[in-house]
């Protein structure tokens, strides 16, 4: 049999999520599909599905995806990978919503350019809730500190909290614990859930979802 065109694929895959989070949720949910690494024509099949917002892991990456796009109307684009600082004036210049800010030199750093070009991009701060010494997020005992700093510094919108939970361990505990942390710093977006557990994101609290393979479909070898 042929393969379904990727189109037809990736809209049915949306309508899926979408019903998906409508089930499960009580309150609005963005819904993120993540775009790295995904080939150009499965960016454009997500667009002509409807879907008009996205998240990048690389600023480099996001650049050569939607710069020559950026035009478009309605299109929101989220980082969710480490940023560097040295990369700051390229995301607040390039991203709506920077998902991953996890100390306080990236703070600075973002405000800085975001004062210089006048463009302030909303800020989720990245929790490390497994305190896993590999991975990127400020531990959860230093949290209410770097809000504070944040909210002090930064010239925008600090948002909400996001995490990405250890792969070995379930992940419920870690999204109640994000969203009680939002909730008790007065923080309205949580994200966290992706392919595998976003309903259950959603059912803890998620306002904000990023979904990658169940979005776009397994990544084709090169």
């Amino acid at each position: 049999m042929p393969n379904t065109a990727p189109k037809e694929d990736i809209a049915a895959n949306r309508d899926r999520i979408l019903s998906d989070i409508a089930s499960a949720a009580d309150h609005p949910v963005e819904l993120i599909a993540v775009s790295k690494v995904q080939p150009d024509e499965r960016l454009q099949a997500a667009l002509d599905a409807g879907h008009l917002v996205f998240g990048e892991n690389k600023v480099q990456e996001a650049q050569a995806h939607w710069a020559a796009r950026r035009g478009i109307e309605g299109l929101k684009l989220h980082l969710i990978g480490p940023l560097q600082s040295n990369k700051s004036e390229d995301a607040v210049a390039l991203f709506d919503v920077i998902q991953t800010i996890d100390r306080k030199k990236i703070v600075r750093t973002i405000s800085e350019a975001a004062e210089k070009l006048d463009r302030f991009p909303d800020l989720f701060i990245q929790v490390n809730t497994g305190e896993e010494a590999q991975k990127s997020g400020v531990m959860p005992d230093d949290v209410e500190d770097l809000v504070a700093y944040t909210r002090e510094t930064y010239p925008g919108k600090l948002v909400g909290l996001m995490c990405i939970p250890p792969v070995d361990e379930p992940a419920a505990p870690h999204f109640a614990l994000l969203k009680k942390m939002a909730d008790g710093l007065g923080l309205e977006s949580v994200s966290m859930g992706m392919s595998a557990d976003y309903e259950l994101g959603v059912q803890l609290g998620a306002t904000h979802v990023r979904v990658g393979s169940a979005f776009f479909g397994e990544r084709q070898p090169a």
